[in-house]
C-alpha cells in the first residue's frame, strides 16, 4: 500500500490535472458574460429599449445580474436591481405553480371538471377540466377583447357579458389563448386555499423565495420603484405618416385578472424563484415535470402550453417560458440547468425573441442547437 506521502502526492497531482478544467470553465463563463453584456447593449440600441434588467441562471446559481438604461426617461431615473417591472402574462407561470401546489397538497384535481369547484357556471362551461384552463384548451369565450374587458364596463359587468357569449371551440379541441381561463383559476385557487389568490402567492411563493419586493398592480397603481412603461406605437390621434415617438403606455389589470397578468417584480427575484422551483423548494419534481409537459388535445397532438407555461420545445432539450406584455420574458432550459430572465419597459421589445441568442452564449460550442439559436 502506498505510504501517506505518496498518497498525498497523488492527490496533489490529480488536483493539478483538474485545475486547467476549472480555469477553462471560469474563463468560459467570463467570456459568456462579457458577450451577453455586449449583446444586450446592442439589442437595446437596435430596439430602442429605454430600460432593462437581465438575470442568468446557470448550474444552480445566478451568474449574471445587471441593470441597464432608464426606468423613467423623462426624469432620467436609472434602472437598478430594485426596479419593478410588470411581467403581465408571465404571471400565468406563477398561477401554474399555485395550481400544482394545491394538487400536491391534495386540494385540487387537474382532471376534475371546474364545476366541482365553482358554482354559477353556464352549462356549456361545466365540463371544462382544470388542466384545460391552465393550458388554454378550454374553448371558453374570453373576458377580454381588443378594447379591454368585454362590454366596456366594470369587471362585474364583464362577467355577466362573457357568460352569455358562445364557446370559441369545443372543449379540448384546440389551443386558444384566453384571459378568462386564468380569471377562473384565480377563483378556484382562492376557494381551495381559503385565501385570496394574491395572498396565497405571497405566502406560498414570494415569502419562501425571499421575493420581498414583488407585488401586484398595473400602470395606474402607485407602486414604489416601478418602471414607467413606454411604446413606439402610433397614438390614435396621430396622422398617417407621423414619425414614431416614444410615448407612455398605460394598461389596466383588474384584480380579478391578476392571476393572468398582475405581478410586478425584478429579474433577481424571478431568478430566485426559478432556482427555488428547480431545487424542489416550491414543488416536487413530479409536479414540475407535469407542469412543464404540454397538454394533449382531443386529437392526441400536443397543445402549446403545459400548466401555466408555454412549452417552446419538448425535444431534444426542453424549453419552457413565461412571456408577458411584449416586454418581459423568462425562458427555462431545465435539461441544461439554464434560465434567462429579461425584463424591459418597452412594449414591443419582445425579449423572448432575443433570449435564445443570450442562452446560446452559455452552452458549449459543440452542443446541438447552439448555432441554430444565434
Amino acid at each position: 500500500m502506498p505510504s501517506g506521502r505518496y498518497r498525498a502526492f497523488g492527490f496533489i497531482a490529480a488536483a493539478l490535472l483538474f485545475l486547467p478544467h476549472l480555469a477553462f470553465a471560469a474563463s468560459a463563463l467570463d467570456t459568456a458574460n462579457q458577450q451577453a453584456r455586449e449583446l444586450i447593449r446592442k439589442t437595446m440600441a437596435d430596439r430602442r429599449i429605454p430600460g432593462l434588467q437581465v438575470a442568468i441562471v446557470k448550474d444552480g446559481k445566478v451568474v449574471l445580474s445587471e441593470s441597464y438604461g432608464l426606468a423613467n426617461v423623462e426624469n432620467r431615473v436609472a434602472v437598478t436591481d430594485a426596479t419593478l417591472f410588470p411581467i403581465n402574462s408571465g404571471t400565468k407561470s406563477f398561477t401554474g405553480v399555485a395550481a400544482m401546489q394545491l394538487v400536491q397538497d391534495g386540494r385540487l384535481d387537474l382532471a376534475a371538471p371546474i364545476s366541482r369547484y365553482l358554482d354559477d357556471l353556464p352549462e356549456a362551461w361545466r365540463q371544462v377540466r382544470v388542466r384545460q384552463l391552465l393550458a388554454h384548451t378550454s374553448g371558453l369565450p374570453d373576458i377580454v377583447d381588443a378594447q379591454g374587458l368585454v362590454g366596456g364596463g366594470s369587471e362585474t359587468q364583464a362577467w355577466a357579458t362573457v357568460k352569455a357569449l358562445p364557446m370559441q371551440a369545443a372543449i379540448g379541441e384546440r389551443f386558444t389563448y384566453n384571459q378568462l381561463n386564468y380569471a377562473l383559476l384565480a377563483r378556484i385557487i382562492a376557494k381551495q386555499s381559503q385565501m385570496p389568490y394574491e395572498r396565497y402567492l405571497a405566502q406560498r411563493q414570494f415569502a419562501p423565495v425571499g421575493m420581498r419586493s414583488s407585488t401586484f398592480g398595473d400602470s395606474y397603481d402607485l407602486i414604489a420603484n416601478a418602471a414607467t412603461m413606454y411604446s413606439y406605437f402610433p397614438r390614435k390621434t396621430d396622422a398617417a405618416g407621423d414619425a414614431e415617438r416614444l410615448s407612455h403606455w398605460f394598461y389596466d389589470m383588474p384584480q380579478g385578472l391578476w392571476a393572468g397578468g398582475g405581478i410586478q417584480t425584478t429579474a433577481n427575484e424571478l431568478a430566485a424563484w426559478i432556482l427555488a422551483l428547480s431545487d424542489g423548494k416550491l414543488l416536487g419534481a413530479d409536479g414540475v415535470r407535469q407542469m412543464w409537459t404540454a397538454e394533449k388535445l382531443n386529437s392526441g397532438a400536443d397543445g402549446s402550453w403545459g400548466a401555466g407555461w408555454p412549452v417552446l420545445a419538448s425535444a431534444p432539450q426542453r424549453q419552457v417560458a413565461g412571456i408577458g406584455g411584449a416586454r418581459a420574458a423568462f425562458v427555462v432550459y431545465p435539461d441544461e440547468r439554464l434560465a434567462v430572465v429579461v425584463l424591459t419597459n418597452l412594449v414591443g421589445a419582445n425579449p423572448e425573441r432575443f433570449i435564445p441568442q443570450i442562452a446560446a452564449l452559455y452552452r458549449p460550442a459543440t452542443e446541438p442547437g447552439r448555432d441554430a439559436a444565434k
